[in-house]
């Protein structure tokens, strides 16, 4: 059996985000305590904000961990660079490197869930599931389940990940980082998206052994903002748009393949509500109306065009 991660490094990347930079804070100091007979912790953050105006809450926060609360000024408003200098920081004070996002909250048993499957599956890397939580005043249209379809499958421990990891939740080991130094988030994705599953791809194909665990969970918590149904149907066609660009860059379709694909999702969802209607259930026209902007999306990315994250 494997040793037990002696030190793990949680880098966060940040942008027009204090509060939720604090309250993410507040989550990891309670995981790292909870980890804390068996591992030694540090957070890395890494501000993204040209203003450098999340330096404040880290020189105010009274969370402790034992490696340290590091801050680092990026500014670049490409996430791609930001998450970069977060492994590059991250390498250098721990053993593995976990990610989460700066709208998450991460549960108490995250960092103890993830190193325990670690363990028992002798992994490179270990991802978890990102659940959403809603604020009270979301519509129940949003809530209903059906836009947690976005949200990473809940599969089996030690399962290979459908989707591989994600830097909302995961945990790579720093020797594979440090053996593959050519293998890094993409600044040409930096601000379209994808870069994540571009970088995780590379190193799956560097012979990462990734394995998911449903019992290191972070929450993403959803903002105001955020439910909307025009924000909404945004999201879904930049997602989509992501989808294709980086099946085109990691080479596993062509475009031909991707625009079938991108027509079949529009016709799944055109027929959604009738199919809905049919086994008298509501309609979901808002969420079928979000699975046609996703189809459009990818037929966009399969034409070559690529859509700002912001």
């Amino acid at each position: 059996m494997t040793d037990f991660p002696a030190s793990i490094a949680v880098y966060v990347c940040t942008y027009q985000r204090n509060d939720e930079l604090a309250r993410l804070l507040d989550s990891l100091a309670v995981a790292a305590e909870t980890v804390s007979s068996t591992t030694a912790t540090a957070v890395v953050v890494i501000d993204d904000n040209p203003d450098g105006r999340a330096r404040k809450v880290v020189d105010e926060s009274t969370r402790e961990f034992p490696l340290g609360l590091h801050y680092r000024h990026a500014g670049s408003q490409n996430i791609s660079i930001a998450r970069n200098a977060g492994l590059d920081a991250a390498m250098e004070l721990a053993d593995w490197v976990a990610m989460t996002d700066d709208d998450c909250v991460v549960r108490p048993d995250w960092l103890l869930e993830l190193a325990e499957a670690q363990v028992r599956h002798d992994a490179d890397a270990v991802a978890g599931p990102l659940l959403r939580s809603y604020p009270d005043n979301a519509p129940s249209w949003l809530t209903d389940g059906s836009f947690d379809v976005d949200s990473v499958l809940i599969e089996a421990d030690g399962d290979t990940p459908t989707t591989l990891c994600g830097t909302n939740n995961s945990m790579v080991r720093t020797q594979l980082l440090r053996d593959h130094p050519d293998v890094r988030f993409d600044p040409a994705l930096g601000t379209i998206g994808g870069e994540d599953m571009v970088f995780f791809s590379a190193l799956s194909d560097a012979g990462m052994k990734a394995i998911y665990t449903p019992r290191a969970v972070v929450n993403d918590v959803i903002s105001s903002e955020r439910i909307t149904f025009r924000f909404q149907l945004g999201r879904s066609m930049w997602l989509g748009n992501t989808m294709a660009v980086t099946t085109l860059r990691n080479r596993e379709a062509g475009r031909g393949r991707i625009a079938l694909r991108a027509v079949k999702r529009i016709v799944v969802g055109l027929a959604h509500p009738l199919r809905r209607l049919v086994a008298r259930e509501p309609a979901q026209v808002r969420f079928a109306t979000t699975r046609v902007a996703l189809g459009l999306g990818q037929l966009a990315g399969a034409a070559g065009i690529a859509m700002r994250h912001h």
